[in-house]
């Protein structure tokens, strides 16, 4: 919105910067990092006042983690609301519209109000049995093949949709998928990425700090891949426009640290279903956006790592009747094997950020 304040130079020369995508970003960042620590209080308050608190397991399903866990009883959920407002606003204000903008933060608010039922279900019901799984999978696939449709209403993104590109290969890979390949791809990233970080979000901390990394990471990609010049430079996918993404990515990343504020080891707030499951979405769509699906496996590693460990601890048990870790998804392993909270997500955070600078660097390597 404020990017029309380029055109008012004349009447004071710094005005000017708001042309610059990198401005707007700092701004965006700046923004939602302030709007978040301002709200944040009130917020928290008023969902204690509403009681909006997700019953826990108890010792009699998840264990000696209940016992880890029993001061976290009375955090209320739901901060999501915090994060979306950060994003939303910001990017709204710092961001010039196109669609790519719109894709993405429809897709975002869309699963923050997937999310949000999730979590008020589960707080209504005072158990931790929100959406069916069923139902989230398909509310994914329902908002991919929107999102799809608004990218398709114009012919040079719907040829930039349908490209394939892939890690390390410095040309296309596909130049025209087929419809149903371009929505399955889609889906499969934005459903496993929302899934991911749904997944990840189990103590303090751990999926809002790890989402950093990955909006700083997607931020520059997106950077990279609206700049003419640098995109050749890297062999990477021009993509005119899709800078302002980079805007996005910043309004993420300043509205995570204002959360990460409140939600650092002991938590005054939990982002739930409303946070994890849309986060998951904004980042699989901006990687889906700027063509690199792929590259999300290695900058969002931790996420990844953290899925893989309950598929494997699932499919054990049920082929084998064993399990593989003592508990999954893999934090909780680790916290059961006597490491505390905090050094299982400050250690988690330094490979997600490791994650982040390879897939960076795999940019470079083509």
């Amino acid at each position: 919105m404020l990017s029309f304040l380029e055109h008012l130079e004349d009447l004071w020369g710094p005005l000017r910067l708001f042309g610059f995508i990198t401005f707007r970003a700092m701004l965006a960042g700046m923004f939602s990092f302030v709007l978040g620590l301002a709200v944040g209080p009130p917020l928290i308050r008023a969902l204690q006042r509403w009681k909006m608190r997700e019953a826990g397991r108890g010792e009699e399903v998840v264990g000696q983690l209940a016992v880890l866990h029993e001061g976290k009883r009375d955090t209320p959920t739901m901060g999501g609301l915090l994060l979306f407002l950060g994003v939303v606003s910001s990017s709204l204000l710092f961001a010039r519209p196109n669609l790519f903008v719109a894709a993405a933060l429809f897709v975002y608010a869309a699963l923050t109000a997937v999310g949000f039922a999730d979590d008020y279900l589960k707080v209504s019901r005072r158990n931790s049995d929100g959406l069916p799984g069923r139902v989230k999978l398909l509310a994914q696939a329902v908002i991919a093949l929107l999102a799809l449709g608004l990218l398709f209403l114009e012919p040079g993104m719907a040829a930039n949709a349908r490209e394939l590109w892939v890690p390390f290969y410095k040309d296309v890979a596909v130049q025209s998928l087929p419809l149903v390949a371009v929505f399955l791809l889609f889906f499969l990233v934005l459903a496993g990425s929302s899934n991911a970080i749904n997944l990840t979000d189990g103590i303090d901390g751990l999926a809002i700090g790890c989402t950093v990394t990955s909006a700083f990471a997607f931020g520059l990609m997106a950077y990279f891949a609206g700049n003419a010049i640098i995109s050749d430079y890297l062999l990477i996918s021009y993509l005119p426009g899709a800078g302002e993404l980079t805007v996005v990515c910043a309004a993420l990343l300043g509205s995570s640290l204002a959360f990460l504020w409140y939600n650092s080891h002991p938590a005054e707030i939990f982002m739930g279903d409303t946070g994890s499951l849309a986060l998951g979405g904004l980042v699989g769509t901006i990687a889906f956006l700027i063509h690199q699906p792929f590259t999300l496996i290695l900058v969002g590693g931790i996420f990844v790592v953290e899925a893989v460990s309950v598929l494997l601890q699932v499919f054990s048990y049920k082929t084998r009747r064993r399990r593989v870790f003592l508990m999954a998804p893999i934090h909780h392993h680790f916290e059961l094997k006597g490491w505390h909270e905090n050094k299982v997500v400050i250690r988690f955070w330094i490979l997600s950020l490791l994650c982040a600078i390879a897939g960076l660097a795999s940019l470079r390597l083509r």
